[in-house]
Parts: C-alpha cells; structure tokens; sequence
C-alpha cells in the first residue's frame, strides 16, 4: 500500500504537537492510522528533543513506520526515569570509615519497631579482611576490612558526614559474619550522631553477583520509600540471611499502623 496525498495540498501538518504530552499514544495511534489507511505527514516536532522529521511526498510505508519506531524508542528511553536506587557515581579513591554501633539490639536492613530509614546502602566486594583484636575489650571484637563499592543505592543527606563517592568502605564489623576476601556483598547502614554507622555483621550480606535477587529486593524497598509490603514476597528470600521474621514484624507494623482498631475497650462502672 503507498502512500497518498490526502489534501490538496499535499500534506498533513501536525506541527506544534508536543511529544512531551502523550508520547506514547499519539505515536501508538499513529502507526496505527498508517496500517489502516492513507496517512501523510508534513511536520513531526519533537518537542525537548530539538529536531524535526520531514516525510515528503513519495516516501513508502516501510520508511514511515521506521521513522515512527525510531522516534517511538527516542521518546521512551528519554521518559524512563532513573529509579531512587539507581544512582550514578564518579568515584574517588577515598575511603569511607564507619563506625560500628555495636550495642544496637539488632542489625539487618529490617531493624526497629516499626522499621529505621536506611541510611547508606551499596554492594561491592571484600578486598581486604584482616583478623580479629581485643582492641576495643570486653565490649566487642573487632575485625577490620576493605570494600571495594561497585554500587550505591541509597544516599541519605546526613550534613557534612554525607558520603562523597568514595569508593571504598571500612568498617570492624565483620567478626562472625562469615565473610572473606573476594565476597561479594550487600552492604545496609543507618546513621547515629550525623555519621553513618553499621550496627553488626547481619548488615554486610553476602551475594552471588550485583544482580542478586537480595539487591533486587532492597532497590525496591528504597525505590518504594522502604515500604515492606511492596516486597512481602520476599519474606522467604529474607529469612536465608536471617532476616525474613524482622521483614514479617515491619509488615505487620506498618499494617496495624494503616488499619488501627478504633473500638478500643473501656470499662465502665
């Protein structure tokens, strides 16, 4: 089928429409305008994109489709927004020391009542794991190492302490946490006295690739403003790093705080 003029002037002007407002629909409709009759196109403006696309007169279905296609997959890529953890980064060879709060109750990405904001989030791997102190005391054991961060997923802005791309991470956290040098890891910290802090072992986690079903579970967490029912599938996957009864306790939380019972008792005498 060929193309036909379907005016007498020959074209079929759809200048000023704004590709920002409907991407998607105009080209869908378009296409299929194209498919079931004679369609002919003077000027497509590709608003925020800075170009226009010109179909004169002549040009067969095969090139109008194409055209459509290309603008179609232009437009889409530039209206897919970058999720909250998917943050990009220039790193510097600085390194990051945070503190372990050692005397925190518990550790994991799932802690507090009704759940504490993550502060600091990254995966990477153990470069470097040197053997454990009696530095600290009786108070805990220390054991040092290097993480070399592959990616961050969650920032939170804590005033000076901020983290500034350094690309790698140290911390005395890691006695008993079963780890060593080349693991790849899921690393979780929170923050306590405007610095981040990491409160154990249960929150270096360790993963197969940077693709792990674990990293895919905490990017929709944070993607999702931490809310544990978006990934209360997920209990199950949790519950291998010994975590999945803290998700479970959030969920609840969060349940009970969304529907409080109202009809509470009082006793009357």
């Amino acid at each position: 089928m060929g193309l036909k003029i379907i005016n007498k002037v020959g074209w079929m002007g759809l200048s000023g429409f704004d590709f920002q407002e409907k991407p998607v629909r105009f080209l869908s409709n378009m296409v299929i305008d194209i498919l079931n009759k004679d369609f002919f196109i003077r000027n497509i403006n590709l608003t925020g994109l800075g170009s226009h696309w010109f179909l004169k007169r002549g040009r067969n279905l095969t090139s109008l489709v194409f055209i459509a296609g290309s603008a179609f997959s232009i437009i889409s890529c530039d209206l897919v927004k970058n999720s909250k953890s998917d943050i990009d980064i220039e790193f510097m060879l600085d390194t990051l020391d945070v503190g372990y709060t050692y005397w925190w109750p518990e550790s994991g990405p799932f802690i507090g009542n009704c759940g504490q904001e993550l502060s600091l989030v990254f995966s990477g791997t153990i470069k470097e794991l040197k053997a454990p102190t009696n530095e600290a005391g009786p108070l805990y054991t220390p054991q040092k190492g290097i993480i070399a961060i592959e990616e961050v997923y969650k920032i939170k802005d804590i005033g000076k302490n901020t983290y500034k791309n350094q690309r790698f991470f140290t911390t005395d956290s890691f006695y008993k946490s079963g780890l060593g040098t080349g693991d790849k890891v899921l690393v979780v910290c929170y923050d306590y006295e405007d610095a981040y802090s990491i409160p154990g072992s249960g929150s270096l986690l360790k993963i197969d690739s940077f693709d792990d079903e674990a990293v895919a579970s905490i990017r929709k967490y944070i993607d999702t403003d931490e809310d544990p029912e978006k990934i209360e599938k997920d209990v199950g996957l949790w519950a291998t790093y010994g975590h999945g009864r803290a998700l479970e306790d959030l969920i609840a939380c969060q349940k009970e705080m969304e529907n409080p019972d109202k009809s509470i008792p009082v006793d009357v005498e």
